[in-house]
């Protein structure tokens, strides 16, 4: 194993599948000589060139619809969205197409494509470039959701799901990218399997299931209330949203009998209402006390540093309700 970064993970992720399958190619915007926004399609086009990196002009529409066509003709393209707050500019053509043409074609078609991008807070870049996106991909059938925390998982997930025929959302976190994390060497084929959780800490007082940049402020919340008050606090990490692994979910409650769900996205219609509602109508009987969400409050997220700070639900927030819970 090596130490290395959520950025290069993904970036080894894409060159890896470009090598290892021609059908595989990148479109997107600014992503071949100046290699992405982020850079984490940086020297790709040294050795793929252009007709495998495509440089789109600012038209999300436009280049979704080339990808979809691509996919149905046996290409498995990888788009790249600038922000993925930027999918409401294309979700025609990803909820009303893409997902909808293996179902509409009887199985006939499909369609082996990837939206990868990141979202998030942290950064301050305000309401249009900040959100967290991915209740509205979940809430469409025939799209799968993934939101890898870790370059391990990041780098699994993404080859998983280029492999994958099925559309997939590949949702990054802007605050992830320079985090760091053991990957097996560079010449070490795996995957890790899509719609699999993974227990990050092991506890027995309270399940917290989470994804994401999330999943660190909650490690980090579960050390400190650990150091602090001597709480064992378990750390499912969902990591597939959709499908979602109530299994491992299940099973962790049913050790602890208390479950917070925490995501950065809106708590309202969020992915923890749906994992609450879940718990309640497929196990109550594993609760001892009531099952809650934590999410972002129902405001678009500002500019100003301490307002963005204070609208994440982050490290503080996720104490506060697990006390609040345990009290």
């Amino acid at each position: 194993m090596r130490t290395t970064t959520y950025i290069q993970a993904i970036n080894e992720a894409l060159k890896d599948e470009m090598r290892r399958d021609d059908s595989v190619f990148m479109i997107g915007e600014d992503i071949g000589r100046y290699g992405g926004l982020f850079r984490v399609t940086r020297n790709l086009f040294d050795e793929f060139g252009p007709e495998r990196l495509l440089d789109t002009p600012i038209s999300e529409q436009a280049f979704m619809g080339m990808a979809i066509g691509a996919a149905m003709a046996g290409m498995r393209p990888v788009v790249e969205l600038m922000y993925m707050d930027f999918f409401l500019v294309c979700a025609d053509q990803i909820f009303n197409q893409a997902a909808k043409y293996h179902y509409m074609s009887g199985g006939l078609i499909n369609i082996p494509l990837v939206i990868r991008g990141q979202q998030g807070g942290g950064k301050r870049y305000g309401s249009q470039h900040s959100q967290s996106v991915e209740s509205a991909f979940a809430h469409f059938p025939g799209i799968k959701v993934v939101a890898p925390a870790t370059p391990y998982d990041a780098k699994g997930l993404l080859i998983a799901s280029i492999r994958d025929n099925n559309p997939v959302a590949f949702l990054e976190h802007k605050m992830l990218y320079f985090t760091k994390g053991e990957l097996p060497e560079a010449n070490v084929d795996y995957t890790v399997p899509i719609g699999k959780a993974d227990v990050k800490r092991t506890g027995k007082d309270l399940t917290v299931a989470t994804f994401s940049y999330s999943l660190l402020q909650t490690l980090e919340a579960a050390e400190e209330l650990q150091q602090e008050y001597g709480l064992d606090i378990e750390v499912v990490d969902l990591r597939s949203i959709v499908p979602l692994d109530m299994e491992t979910l299940l099973d962790s409650v049913q050790k602890t009998g208390r479950l917070l769900a925490v995501h950065e996205s809106y708590a309202n219609n969020g992915i923890g209402a749906e994992i609450v509602a879940r718990v309640y109508e497929e196990a109550p009987e594993l609760l001892k006390a009531p099952a809650r969400r934590l999410g972002a409050p129902p405001v678009s997220m500002p500019v100003s540093a301490p307002l963005e700070q204070e609208v994440l639900p982050w490290k503080s927030d996720i104490k506060a309700a697990v006390l609040r819970m345990l009290n």
